[in-house]
């Protein structure tokens, strides 16, 4: 499975508004998990199996409540069992559409 997510603390105290520090936490509790991930400007994407994805997202949740006194969390799942690989594959099966829409 392919789980999406953006998880940000408010109640921060930070005058500039600022999360790049707790999102900071997160990404680095994803990436020392072991599991595909990609992070990009609003989301963090993570491949595995449902409990250790949901463990991962878990205790990114929990490190990013020591920046703050409350977390949002947003979270999208792409759920297919049998497959694996998709983190990359399903980006790789876009790009191969749009070159064969640039041809026609």
């Amino acid at each position: 499975m392919l789980v999406a997510f953006s998880v940000a603390p408010s109640g921060t105290g930070r005058t500039d508004g600022s999360v790049h520090d707790a999102v900071a936490a997160a990404v680095k509790v994803v990436r020392d998990s072991g599991l595909p991930n990609h992070t990009d400007a609003m989301f963090t994407t993570i491949e595995g199996e449902w409990d250790e994805v949901f463990e991962v997202v878990r205790r990114a949740t929990e490190a990013v409540g020591r920046f703050g006194s409350r977390v949002s969390l947003v979270l999208k799942a792409d759920i297919r069992p049998g497959h694996t690989g998709e983190l990359d594959a399903k980006v790789q099966r876009l790009e191969a559409a749009l070159e064969r829409a640039g041809d026609a």
